[in-house]
């Protein structure tokens, strides 16, 4: 029984980073209109968002796994502190970081309506380093980071989010004329990344 918060804290932490890859890829794909040109269905929209939600919602549980966890003795510092924690430091820190830019990116965007669209637009962004970050923080604190299952599936979701994004690049690069003489802005995005 000790030792089910530490499976509770590896599976969450999986789940976690397997919907917030899920919500990036989902968001790019509708970003790109990688799923088409015509009009969607409200609902892929609330699909990106209901799967970064319960990103939000299983890092939670992966950080309070973490704390109840006796093997390590994380404490409340040591998961919301960068390079606080006396095991693995930076590997940690990287998680930390993560918590922070998914925090930025999930109330701004619980609160898009109220905010500017370029303040919500610029901290949106944020979705590509946090899931960056959160990689990192899989593959140097991860248990399971050496398993082959982990590592082809994080080769798999990272050429896909790379893809993507370079999609997303030079159809934006086309959509707004190479850069010349069109202002990128007055281009209305197709539903961009919103969580």
């Amino acid at each position: 029984m000790a030792t089910l918060p530490w499976y509770i804290a590896r599976a969450s932490g999986l789940v976690a980073w397997g919907l917030l890859s899920a919500s990036v890829i989902w968001g790019l794909a509708l970003s790109t209109r990688a799923l088409g040109r015509q009009p969607r269905p409200a609902w892929l929209l609330d699909l990106h968002r209901y799967l970064g939600g319960l990103a939000t919602i299983f890092t939670g549980v992966h950080i309070a796994a973490i704390v109840a966890d006796s093997y390590v003795h994380f404490d409340v510092v040591s998961v919301l502190v960068p390079g606080a924690s006396s095991w693995r430091p930076v590997a940690v820190a990287w998680g930390v970081v993560g918590l922070y830019l998914l925090l930025a990116v999930e109330l701004t965007s619980l609160a898009r309506s109220k905010l500017p669209r370029k303040v919500w637009r610029m901290t949106h962004a944020a979705a590509f380093p946090l899931f960056v970050v959160a990689t990192i923080h899989l593959l140097t604190a991860g248990s399971d980071a050496g398993a082959r299952l982990t590592q082809a599936t994080v080769t798999a979701v990272v050429g896909a989010v790379t893809g993507l994004t370079v999609y997303r690049v030079i159809g934006l690069d086309r959509r707004t004329g190479g850069g010349r003489g069109r202002n990128p802005s007055s281009i209305a995005p197709s539903s961009s990344l919103a969580a």
